[in-house]
């Protein structure tokens, strides 16, 4: 069983108590909701809800994208757009190499295994990383580089995740064919968001009824990602593509003011139900991983992930120095211990093959590194931030 409506209900109702909670304890709501979902798991009642890959991408994933894209300005995203597509293509691949190279040689594991590992924990999470930087309130120049790479980076990992799971099935890939995949998965997904969300775009444009609007909205986030998805093309460019389309694109028709403060309210609790259930089933499913079986190769993969992370920032920040997109080091620093992981790389470790060496060990170690990064790096982001003077004391 994945999720009935009764155990939704009973997990939504869970999630708005710890809102509550970790308002007032002043505690990243995530963290509260990971922490509650651990606890439930350990009570002999607990309600039965299965986090699977197809949950993830296809129920919970496009609501949390679109609402992230819908918010994002083009103008204070086009000012920075080099810097986020270098660190969310040179930086993930970079980030995959050291990862996929350490398990190998200090953990022991046969290269396709790490390969596999290297690729799924290479992009860090938007859902994960969205929520901890709204939690902390951060703003301006940061949370645009932070968000925007967090949500673009998935193109490349997506890519590479495909040709290695493609070379361990035993197929022979050619530079060609990974230019190929690349070009399919990131221009067909960028397509797909731009035709739907335009198209939809163009009927809201010809209604001032705000639950229509919200309905068109909704559509322009699902239907993007469904049909990019059918075509083997990166759902979750195509949701994000919608969320910006929808949002700055305003000669092929606007939503009207009164439908643009429903449809901001609408996705504003759209994502919350969608993050609630996340990390809620998250923490229910790190009660049950065997973490001392292996815990060594879950230190060196939590080492190596976080070293990989700044083989990813500070060379690919270092390309622009002296420029006028520099990155100053408090906001490398920024990116680099907020870099977060979380539900997209345990979407494709919960998804692989029964065939792919170490699959078992790679789904634990996936929820180790996920766990790190939501209750260390998630619990220090805001007094990191606040030592940085990057928010208020």
């Amino acid at each position: 069983m994945e999720l009935t409506f009764q155990t939704g209900a009973l997990l939504l109702l869970i999630a708005a108590v710890v809102a509550m909670l970790t308002r007032r304890l002043r505690l990243p709501y995530s963290v509260g909701l990971v922490a509650a979902g651990i606890g439930l798991a350990m009570l002999p009642f607990a309600p039965k809800a299965t986090l699977t890959k197809d949950l993830i991408f296809t129920v919970l994933l496009p609501p949390l994208l679109f609402e992230a894209a819908f918010y994002i300005h083009w103008e204070q995203l086009r000012r920075d757009f080099a810097v986020v597509t270098i660190l969310a293509t040179l930086g993930v691949v970079l980030s995959a190499l050291v990862t996929a190279t350490g398990m190998h040689y200090w953990a022991g594991w046969p290269w396709l295994g790490a390969a596999v590992f290297g690729a799924l924990i290479a992009a860090t999470d938007p859902v994960s990383v969205i929520a901890t930087f709204k939690d902390a309130k951060a703003k301006g120049r940061l949370l645009v580089l932070i968000e925007a790479e967090s949500l673009f980076n998935d193109g490349t990992a997506a890519v590479a995740f495909a040709v290695v799971i493609a070379v361990a099935g035993g197929a022979q890939v050619t530079s060609i064919d990974v230019v190929a995949m690349l070009l399919k998965m990131i221009v067909g997904g960028i397509l797909c968001g731009g035709v739907v969300a335009l198209g939809a775009l163009l009927l809201a444009g010809r209604t001032e009824d705000h639950l229509v609007e919200i309905t068109f909205t909704t559509i322009a986030a699902y239907g993007s990602f469904l049909l990019a998805d059918h075509f083997g093309m990166s759902g979750v460019l195509a949701t994000i593509t919608a969320g910006l389309v929808m949002s700055n694109c305003q000669s092929f028709g606007t939503i009207s003011e009164k439908g643009k403060e429903a449809v901001e309210a609408f996705w504003e609790y759209a994502a919350f139900v969608a993050n609630s259930l996340v990390f809620l089933l998250i923490g229910m499913h790190e009660a049950h991983q065997n973490f001392g079986a292996v815990w060594i190769s879950a230190l060196i993969a939590i080492a190596l992930v976080t070293l990989g992370r700044a083989v990813a920032v500070y060379p690919c920040c270092a390309l622009f120095a002296g420029s006028s997109l520099q990155v100053s080091m408090k906001h490398q620093h920024v990116l680099l211990w907020g870099g977060l992981r979380g539900a997209l790389a345990l979407a494709l470790a919960l998804g692989l093959p029964e065939d792919v060496p170490q699959r078992d060990q790679i789904l634990t170690i996936s929820f180790a590194v996920v766990a790190f990064s939501i209750f260390v790096q998630g619990l220090s982001m805001a007094p990191f931030l606040r030592r940085l003077k990057e928010i208020p004391s």
